[in-house]
């Protein structure tokens, strides 16, 4: 035996959203600052910072940079550009 039951709901339509008026107010509040705050860092926290840049500044500098400062004395720039032409000579 087969029996057939339907079941009918009716739904409403979503209401629609309300336009927003060309003139209303949008009020928004204003942002709070936030407290000023001193940090401090040791001294040897400085000299570890300022090795690190100085490290950075090594590490990105150009060929002509390196030549310049080699040519000014600098001995770690001397070193580096002996260092470079032994492994080019070792290469060829």
């Amino acid at each position: 035996m087969v029996n057939s039951v339907s079941t009918a709901t009716s739904t409403e339509p979503a209401s629609q959203p309300k336009p927003v008026e060309a003139n209303a107010k949008v009020t928004t509040s204003k942002p709070q600052q936030a407290p000023n705050e001193t940090v401090s860092i040791s001294s040897a926290a400085q000299k570890a910072l300022s090795a690190a840049q100085s490290a950075l500044k090594e590490l990105t500098e150009t060929q002509a940079e390196t030549t310049k400062e080699a040519n000014t004395g600098d001995l770690q720039a001397k070193r580096l550009l002996a260092k470079e032409a032994a492994e080019k000579a070792a290469m060829q």
